[in-house]
């Protein structure tokens, strides 16, 4: 992994920069599978006064990559620090195949054995669905459809 990587949990004075990512990425390649219904419900989740109380009050927990040589943010995960839920994963396209995916999961994974979670589990998109596999996550089940938003739960061993 490249030297020009910062890595670090996001505090509130960043939660803006990487809800604009997240919204970039998903618009790329998640949003042409959803209904118009499923990119509304995406965004309503991205509320950043909502978010922001969730990292407050500890039930949201985001990490992100930072590009050294511009501080631009790159990547971003955010996780339920206690059920070991992902609820964002997402990475700049100029940045893919990198390793930022598995350093930010790294991180998410050292909280979770903090929290002695069993289980981490997530509702991926169909395009992140190999992301996934190459983290050792397992289907738990089929495609799905709520409220717009397609996803497949997936899991895997917190160990």
């Amino acid at each position: 992994m490249s030297s020009h990587f910062i890595f670090r949990r996001l505090e509130t004075r960043d939660l803006l920069t990487a809800l604009f990512l997240v919204w970039d990425v998903f618009l790329k390649f998640e949003a042409p599978e959803y209904s118009e219904d499923g990119v509304r419900e995406f965004q309503r989740f991205l509320d950043f006064e909502t978010m922001k109380e969730r990292m407050e009050e500890g039930t949201i927990v985001m990490f992100g990559c930072f590009n050294s040589e511009d501080d631009q943010i790159i990547g971003v995960l955010a996780v339920n620090p206690r059920d070991g839920h992902i609820h964002l994963f997402f990475v700049d396209e100029d940045f893919h195949r990198q390793g930022i995916a598995r350093a930010l999961f790294d991180m998410a994974l050292e909280v979770w054995k903090e929290n002695n979670c069993k289980e981490i589990t997530v509702n991926s998109s169909s395009y992140a669905i190999g992301v996934y596999r190459r983290l050792l996550f397992v289907e738990a089940d089929e495609e799905q459809t709520v409220n717009g938003i397609k996803f497949t739960p997936m899991k895997r061993q917190c160990s």
